[in-house]
């Protein structure tokens, strides 16, 4: 039966948990690790990492639930974490020997077929033990020491498939993540602007999808340095700042996103909705006016621009944008302002 490497200690490692601990203690570990690790907010290709990554936090929260359920008082004392370190340590140590044995069979059929065909298994050794890695699923949190690794089967078990999870120092903290999910460092050569876009943007998304929007946008800040003129990174930046509340520094992004893609009508709407939150009625005009000028057939955007004009006391500029919206197939409460443009004296309006 193949001698299963992880101990009670090392669950606790994955858990981000430390002795003593209650069962309460390892259920709001479980929800916060899962919130982490959760295959829906992985990057694109990596779900089935982080599948199973949660697959054993949540094997690692059982056990550490039935041991705590079992324990005096309800709480697993920090001794009682060392006597089954020790005992899980012992384990490994058999496992070791049989690994050691199994890797001398190796070597001594290795050198039969050196003496015995010395050019058949040459092949060039270009393997080098990297230390510093990014984790792909967790961009933001920089460049880590690799501080060990581990398996959670025997190497020599019967069929049972082997993970392989790292313990990585990162400047907040050590975390143990899927070692498919690290992406080591050279630091001979450069870093390219676009690795540096993917990183930031995808931990902006992940902010985002958290509704932590202000970090989100201090993120794609680092985006847009390396790409200046990426129009994702823009667009991102705008929404991230305007859901923040960061009208100012939303108005800027826009701006620097419609002199990127100026010639497609989405930057100038986001523009004249954020200058109307705002209150720069005069500003959202002049952005509605140029939505809508280059997307001619949208009801929508002739309707927000009357609705401006009409703010503005421009009776003769709201009711064309409004007419227009009309035949485009608007809807009936554009009829109201219609009338309401109307009722406004032509005198005030010029």
């Amino acid at each position: 039966m193949p001698t299963t490497v992880l101990d009670v200690e090392q669950h606790l490692l994955l858990l981000e948990l430390e002795a003593p601990f209650t069962k309460r203690d390892v259920q709001l570990a479980r929800r916060r690790m899962a919130k982490r690790w959760h295959p829906d907010v992985a990057p694109q290709g990596r779900q089935f990492e982080h599948e199973r990554h949660l697959k054993a936090i949540n094997e690692a929260a059982d056990q550490l639930e039935r041991l705590a359920e079992g324990s005096r008082g309800g709480k697993v004392s920090a001794n009682a974490v060392k006597v089954s370190a020790a005992a899980a340590r012992r384990e490994r140590e058999e496992a070791g020997r049989r690994a050691y044995e199994a890797e001398q069979r190796a070597r001594a059929m290795a050198k039969d077929r050196a003496e015995h065909d010395p050019f058949g298994s040459r092949v060039p050794d270009h393997s080098v033990v990297h230390r510093y890695a990014r984790c792909l699923s967790y961009p933001e949190w920089g460049v880590g020491t690799v501080a060990g690794i581990y398996f959670s089967s025997d190497p020599v078990g019967a069929g049972e498939e082997v993970q392989q999870w790292a313990r990585v120092k990162f400047s907040h903290g050590i975390r143990t993540v899927p070692a498919g999910s690290m992406k080591f460092v050279d630091f001979s050569k450069p870093d390219p602007a676009e690795e540096r876009v993917e990183r930031f943007l995808i931990a902006a998304q992940r902010a985002m999808a958290e509704g932590e929007y202000l970090l989100a946008a201090q993120r794609l800040i680092y985006a847009r340095d390396a790409e200046p003129r990426n129009v994702a990174v823009l667009r991102l930046m705008t929404l991230a700042f305007w859901n923040a509340g960061k009208l100012d520094e939303a108005a800027r992004a826009v701006r620097d996103w419609a002199r990127v893609d100026g010639r497609r009508p989405a930057a100038h709407r986001f523009a004249a909705r954020i200058y109307e939150d705002m209150g720069a009625v005069d500003l959202a005009e002049e952005a509605a006016d140029r939505a809508a000028q280059r997307g001619p057939t949208d009801a929508g955007a002739w309707e927000r621009l009357g609705r401006l004009r009409l703010r503005l006391m421009d009776r003769e500029g709201a009711l064309d944008a409004l007419r227009r919206a009309i035949k485009l197939g608007a809807g009936e409460d554009v009829r109201e302002l219609i009338v309401q443009a109307l009722a406004i004296e032509p005198s005030i309006a010029g």
